[in-house]
């Protein structure tokens, strides 16, 4: 969106670009959050950020995302509206303060008044009805919700929830401090869990680079294969179980077809050979071909497939390729006895090279997992994994002329 805007601000058509309501809103909700956060974990005390911390936060939002600035002429400053639904979104998530002492309780009045009383009113005056409002709702103020909270998850974002969610954490911790954690019990927290992780690691509290250290040390189970595929449907459909089964038979659907597609537009040769490995290194060598995106790589003496995978020779290093690749994003390694998932310099995963085949699965669920923007020279590839075998839509701008001409000709090829 920062990008779209900067590119017509030099068009001089930036006022055209505009926040939609649900990313605004979100955009309130998960800066109040991680302010409240903050302001929580500097502390011991239960304290909330200050209308000073919110105003200025409000001033950097504007200069970070200059369409949400206040247009209107009867504001003073540009940022009044953002600082106007902070404080609204602070005080729909602080905690009531409890008197002190208990409420005072009035007597039930069963009898009739009196006719002294009675004759100090006019009995034709509206001032004659007396409306006293219940106990209960006066004790507890009512906070009236904003359009932030319609299109807020409701319960979820409450304090209480957030509480939750902090002790599901906590106990995860411990049984990662076990050598043998309980795979089903992880699964189970990492469900209970899912909103607060990934408010956490979709944040831009955390830099790009720094991603795939941070979030490991926070959740090492994600070090393992199937907890980064789950996280994957989660994300995608949470309500299907068979989901990963479901993709990983598109896959192969699609491994199998993208063969004769490679061969038809001369980017690769009939299968001479049954190695599994050298099959799949070979389709894979051929991916990036066959849905180009029309950037080249950060050097343009390496090949772009190296953005997808490497295949390490006896005397290389993992740790020494690692740091010297070309490429920040997740790649796999694969060695003489078993392959590998890196993301940044930080090794996560290794695997059977017999499942080399499915290794741009765990690319891409690891892509999801970590909330990783993909490389433009593999972007139009891995847009087209992400909707024919993910099954997952792509954001309007991502559909660059690449990649509809990519996922026409595939469709034309498969139809």
């Amino acid at each position: 969106m920062r990008r779209t805007y900067f590119e017509q601000q030099r068009l001089g058509k930036e006022g055209d670009v505009t926040l939609s309501k649900e990313l605004f809103c979100r955009l309130i909700r998960n800066t109040m959050t991680n302010m409240v956060s903050i302001a929580r974990a500097s502390s011991d005390d239960y304290k909330y950020p200050t209308k000073h911390e919110v105003i200025a936060m409000a001033k950097r939002l504007v200069e970070y995302y200059p369409m949400i600035k206040d247009k209107s002429t009867g504001s003073r400053h540009e940022w009044d509206t953002v600082a106007k639904k902070l404080l609204k979104r602070l005080s729909n998530i602080r905690s009531p303060m409890k008197a002190k002492q208990p409420p005072f309780k009035r007597a039930r009045q069963d009898k009739e008044p009196s006719a002294a009383v009675a004759s100090d009113y006019d009995a034709d005056s509206s001032a004659s009805t007396v409306i006293l409002s219940s106990p209960s709702s006066s004790s507890t103020p009512r906070q009236e919700n904003d359009s932030i909270d319609e299109a807020s998850d409701g319960p979820d974002n409450s304090l209480d929830s957030q509480k939750t969610q902090a002790r599901h954490y906590r106990t995860l911790q411990e049984m990662y401090k076990a050598k043998k954690p309980n795979k089903a019990a992880v699964t189970h927290l990492l469900d209970l869990e899912f909103q607060s992780r990934r408010s956490f690691i979709d944040s831009n509290v955390l830099k790009e680079q720094d991603k795939p250290t941070n979030i490991l040390q926070a959740y090492p189970c994600f070090k393992e294969l199937d907890h980064a595929m789950d996280e994957l449907r989660r994300i995608i459909e949470p309500n299907n179980s068979k989901y990963i089964s479901e993709v990983k038979d598109r896959w192969e659907t699609f491994y199998s077809k993208v063969q004769f597609y490679g061969v038809m537009k001369k980017v690769m040769k009939p299968p001479r050979t049954l190695n599994g490995v050298e099959h799949a290194i070979a389709v894979f060598t051929a991916l990036p071909l066959l849905f180009p995106s029309g950037s080249a790589a950060p050097k343009k003496q390496v090949p772009i497939s190296e953005a997808l995978f490497h295949v390490l020779t006896p005397s290389e290093d993992p740790d020494t390729y690692i740091h010297r690749r070309a490429f920040s994003s997740p790649v796999l390694l694969v060695g003489e006895e078993n392959c590998m998932v890196v993301v940044g310099t930080t090794p996560v995963l290794t695997f059977d090279k017999d499942l080399l085949y499915e290794g741009p699965l765990y690319l891409l669920a690891y892509y999801y997992a970590f909330h990783l923007t993909y490389p433009k020279c593999l972007a139009t590839l891995l847009s087209v994994l992400q909707t024919q075998v993910l099954r997952d839509v792509i954001h309007e701008q991502d559909e660059t002329p690449s990649y509809k001409k990519a996922i026409h000709e595939w469709r034309m090829f498969v139809d």
